[in-house]
Parts: structure tokens; sequence; C-alpha cells
């Protein structure tokens, strides 16, 4: 079922909606995962404990031996980036913009340049910047020792409503256009983001073939498979709380598939996820492509 349903979803991306209106079969990825030996991630020991259930793995901060613990190379959790009157006055200003219908469930406000990553084409297309009430978002980025020099070259709000089964399916971000920080700011609601080791299925899926080209330029350098083995076998699962900033960079972004199950989305839940340009736009050959697109990125807009 190639063709765009009413709904948004295409191909294996399903709702309920369309599952129901089109009596699709989708198999439970929580069932899936749940086989797996599963790990959550603490936040004040900024290390992985046994079970399944994130808030359960908090609460028990206190009894946490690190010694038992299992590091998560790659991943920042940062509580309280936005102020509760900051996320309510972000919220307003979103719910101002129009919102997209898109695949799994989702909603959401792209700005961004066009790309197309199996032909690894790059445009600007309508791309124009960012509405300014967002402004502040990225400038408080600064603040962050791991974000120094991030560009934002892409914003993304994304709505998950539980309502209608929103999620989003496993996967690598592209390694062609997209830099190393995958960066998400949530807005409203709680979730759980999951990760699974990516166990190359196709040659050049999400190009990860091009990360040879600026690996020694990673913040954080990849696992040698004798220490990523040790991840086999597991599900990870990483809190998102509201109004915290996530981070994913070197081996969570580039070894693991990260989603965010259905389960998961108790409530309505909006984040924006920001991306950089690789190194080859941003001081590589490709520079001259990503000029353009650097330049708008500069922009922010005054909504009407």
């Amino acid at each position: 079922m190639n063709t765009i349903r009413p709904c948004g979803c295409k191909g294996v991306r399903t709702c309920l909606s369309c599952e129901k209106d089109f009596q699709i079969a989708k198999p439970s990825l929580q069932e899936q995962f749940q086989q797996l030996e599963p790990w959550s991630y603490c936040v004040q020991c900024e290390r992985l404990y046994s079970g399944w259930d994130t808030t359960a793995v908090q609460a028990d901060h206190q009894h946490h031996d690190k010694a038992k613990g299992l590091p998560m190379p790659g991943v920042l959790v940062q509580e309280q980036f936005l102020s509760k009157d900051e996320g309510s006055q972000l919220m307003a200003d979103l719910d101002a913009l129009r919102w997209d219908i898109s695949q799994s469930g989702r909603r959401k406000q792209n700005f961004g340049p066009k790309t197309n990553f199996k032909k690894r084409k790059l445009q600007v297309g309508t791309f124009a910047g960012f509405p300014n009430s967002t402004e502040y978002v990225q400038r408080r980025f600064n603040e962050v020792p791991l974000l120094r020099n991030f560009q934002t070259i892409e914003q993304c709000s994304l709505e998950y409503e539980p309502s209608k089964g929103a999620s989003i399916d496993p996967h690598v971000d592209d390694c062609w256009i997209w830099g190393e920080r995958v960066v998400t700011v949530n807005c409203l609601g709680d979730a759980v983001l999951t990760l699974t080791v990516y166990e190359e299925q196709q040659a050049g899926k999400y190009n990860l073939d091009l990360v040879a080209a600026y690996e020694n330029e990673l913040l954080e350098p990849l696992l040698p498979e004798e220490r990523l083995s040790a991840y086999k076998g597991k599900v990870l699962r990483i809190p998102m709380p509201n109004l915290s900033l996530i981070v994913l960079y070197g081996p969570a972004r580039y070894q693991f598939e990260h989603s965010v199950l259905r389960e998961d989305v108790v409530e309505r839940r909006v984040c924006i996820a920001y991306r950089e340009f690789t190194p080859m736009y941003i001081a590589g050959a490709d520079q001259e492509k990503g000029d353009p697109v650097r330049e708008k990125s500069q922009i922010f807009w005054q909504i009407n």
C-alpha cells in the first residue's frame, strides 16, 4: 500500500486510523522489544540499569550501584532545559502555526531545505528561515557545552497524539546530510526513546557508508565490535521528560536505531527536532552547496 492514505501514512507506516480503515495488521514493536533484555537510563547516574520501566529505574536512583550499571556513550539528557512558563508559551506559539499531517499518526511543522536522501540532492526549496518565537531555543544551545557551534539547518516540530496511535519506527537519522548531533527539545508531555543495536540489513541504508569519511571528527568515537556486542540482545530505554533536552551523538547516533513506541505516548506530546550539516557541507567538498541553506538559517521571521 504505497499510496499516501488520507491520514498521511504510506507504505509500512501506519496509525490507528488506517489500521482500522484498511484492515492493516501491524505487529507490536513493544512485544518484539520485550523479548529482549531491557535496560533503562538513569539521568542522574548517566548509566543504564536493568528494567523496562524508566520511571521505576529513575525512582530507584539512590540504590543504584554504578559498578552494575551499563555506560551509554553518546546520550545527553538535560532536564528542565525549558521552564514551565517557557514551555506553555512555546506551545501556544507552535499551535498558532499550521500543522501538517505526517506519517504514523504524527503532525509536523517543518522548516528546512528540501532533501532527497536516496539521490543525495539538496535544494533550498521554500526554506525561508525559522519562526522568531523559537529563536531563543536555538540561542540557548550555546549554553550547552556539547552543542557549542551547533548551527541548525532544519527545525521540525512533531506532535504525537495517543488517540491516533502516534509513534516513530526504528531508524537511524540520515548520515549524508544530517550531522552528528541529533537534538530534541521536549515541549509538552513525557515519553521514552527506545534504542536497539543496528544490524546492517542492506548496504547504504541511512547513508551510513558515508560516516567513514568523517568518523575521525566525531565527538564520541564509535564502539569497537567487542564493546558493541555488550548491547546486542538488549533494548535500551531513555526517558524524555517534558521540557528536557535530548542529544544523540557518536555511538548512540550511528550504531543504534531509535524509536518512539505508541505505548509510550500516553498524552499529547510535542517536541522540536533540530539537525545540523555533516562536515562535508560545513567545511568540506560540498560547502558551497550548503552556503545558501546556511544563509537562510540565519533568518527568524515574524509570525503574523
